[in-house]
């Protein structure tokens, strides 16, 4: 039997799971219910709220006026105008927005009425992201590269409110900050990354450097995910990517003594425990 030490940090985090357990909430009413886009970047969880009767719409315009329905905000967030929108429909609102990034719009709201320049360290594509653009009239300067921070160039007559996405890797922010404090703006930097992003992403690093070979479970579309197997393969070679235990090509592990296994934020605990037991028995 080979050896699997699997992350502690590994799966659902606060957010995710605060996010999920109000859709089953929810769902559980028999009201028509709604999430404004995927409400995790996991698809069997939300082919799972599917049956239970949750459909995913990604607008507003997709809502009719004065439809009795429920529509919930997912833990990625919204933009200020799209929330006075769905406002606007007089639908039911849950809010299930992760408190980490909800205390993000405030301070981007916050310092930009206070006439700060905003960045944001973190990908331009990403809800999360798109989110927080929305509460400074979407003028934030989003850059993610030690390229771009160098590149970035500001007004040195406004100070500057520097804020993350919170699944971002924490060196490259800190790399990104550096550079940005060189240039001698005013700058306010607020580490908006969550203390479980970090944590994960440690762990991570550190069982991958421990580790034959390392897996790392989560949706194709997980940012935080995709920054995990950025981290692990880093350390480790021998790093797969993979969604369920579908993915998983057990030819490449037989040579291995040592696996190591860590998920992302949206990923269920039963897949991490079915991936876990399948490893450890198979030879």
């Amino acid at each position: 039997m080979r050896e699997v030490k699997v992350a502690k940090s590994a799966g659902f985090c606060f957010g995710v799971k605060r996010a999920v357990e109000m859709v089953y909430s929810e769902a559980a009413k028999g009201k028509k219910v709604y999430t404004l886009g995927p409400i995790i970047h996991n698809e069997q969880v939300v082919n799972d709220l599917e049956k239970k009767g949750v459909n995913v719409i990604n607008s507003v315009n997709d809502i009719k006026d004065g439809e009795n329905i429920t529509v919930i905000i997912r833990s990625h967030g919204i933009s200020e105008d799209i929330y006075n929108q769905l406002k606007a429909k007089k639908v039911n609102i849950v809010d299930a927005t992760c408190p980490f990034v909800a205390k993000i719009h405030r301070i981007v709201q916050e310092k930009y009425k206070e006439g700060n320049q905003i960045v944001i360290i973190g990908n331009e594509n990403h809800p999360e992201v798109e989110g927080i653009n929305g509460w400074c009239e979407n003028n934030a300067y989003i850059i993610e590269s030690t390229s771009e921070a160098e590149k970035l160039s500001l007004d040195y007559e406004k100070k500057v409110c520097i804020v993350a996405q919170t699944t971002f890797n924490y060196k490259k922010f800190k790399d990104i900050v550096d550079i940005l404090a060189k240039k001698s703006y005013d700058i306010n930097v607020m580490n908006t990354i969550c203390n479980a992003t970090e944590e994960r992403q440690t762990e991570a690093g550190t069982i991958a450097e421990q580790s034959d070979a390392m897996l790392v479970i989560g949706g194709k579309h997980s940012s935080n995910t995709q920054k995990l197997y950025e981290i692990c393969k880093s350390k480790c070679s021998d790093t797969y990517f993979i969604q369920t235990l579908d993915d998983l090509d057990l030819k490449k592990l037989q040579s291995f003594r040592s696996v190591g296994i860590t998920a992302g934020a949206s990923t269920p605990n039963n897949i991490i425990k079915e991936v876990q037991t399948y490893v450890r028995n198979e030879q």
